[in-house]
């Protein structure tokens, strides 16, 4: 067990660089991973991690301490910990993996969530989980997303990255021409109801941006076009509420 208190350490200036710049993370082929669900269902789908590191504090006792007993960390002073900002709230415990690259070639028979432009982290997280909840094992993302291995979306998917297969900088348009599915968004215009729309067969559902939603030739390529009633004095919904609407109308369905 090796303890850091100094911002001079090479090591710590490594590990500051990762967590400040998504350009070092990609050239790097690394990713962090924050908190000990992240890292325990990164080792249930990759097996252990190598590279773990706790706050000091994190090892007076509790739920952390008792995750690496036994095994080898590196221990930062909890003012540097906090100093790298990967989230808002950091947990105590950080860990260093190679970043997955996508296993499989994108299935064109297959369901799949498809992300235009999403630049939220926490929202790209958030769509990644209820996608791997709702069983769908692809996504693509279009370029203008939020990096997918980011320490933000990565918190916010919650272990979902591991159990999907992550297809980052896609042509969504090219995706779309050749699927042998449905394709299906939400929007307003020309649009069916979601709970009395017919549907079969394998699904690729389009989520957009916050602000823009689903660029207009995307939903022109669409088979399906859908809209959520909504018998509230609301607009809209936020993309992760949604798809997550979305997402468990098709499981429902299927069930």
């Amino acid at each position: 067990m090796k303890l850091i208190q100094s911002r001079d350490n090479a090591f710590y200036k490594q590990l500051r660089r990762l967590a400040e710049s998504g350009r070092e993370r990609r050239k790097r082929g690394l990713s962090l991973l924050d908190g000990v669900h992240l890292v325990e269902s990164w080792e249930r789908c990759h097996g252990p991690v190598e590279q773990l590191i706790v706050g000091e504090s994190a090892l007076a006792g509790g739920e952390i301490a008792a995750y690496v007993g036994g095994r080898e960390v590196t221990v930062l002073a909890d003012p540097l910990l906090r100093e790298l900002g990967i989230v808002d709230t950091p947990s105590g415990l950080l860990a260093v993996v190679e970043t997955p690259a996508a296993k499989f070639t994108v299935d064109l028979a297959g369901d799949a969530i498809l992300l235009d432009g999403v630049q939220d982290p926490g929202n790209l997280g958030s769509l990644l989980r209820s996608a791997a909840a709702a069983g769908i094992r692809q996504a693509l993302l279009s370029p203008g997303c939020a990096a997918a291995w980011s320490p933000k979306a990565l918190r916010a998917g919650q272990g979902a990255h591991f159990l999907l297969d992550i297809h980052e900088e896609a042509d969504l348009a090219a995706f779309i021409a050749d699927y042998r599915g449905t394709v299906a968004v939400t929007c307003l215009e020309g649009a069916s109801d979601l709970f009395a729309s017919e549907w079969q067969g394998p699904l690729a559902w389009v989520f957009g941006a916050e602000g823009q939603g689903v660029r207009p030739a995307l939903i022109a390529a669409a088979g399906l076009r859908l809209r959520i009633p909504m018998p509230g004095a609301v607009e809209s919904l936020n993309v992760g509420a949604a798809a997550a609407v979305c997402l468990f109308e098709m499981v429902r369905r299927r069930a």
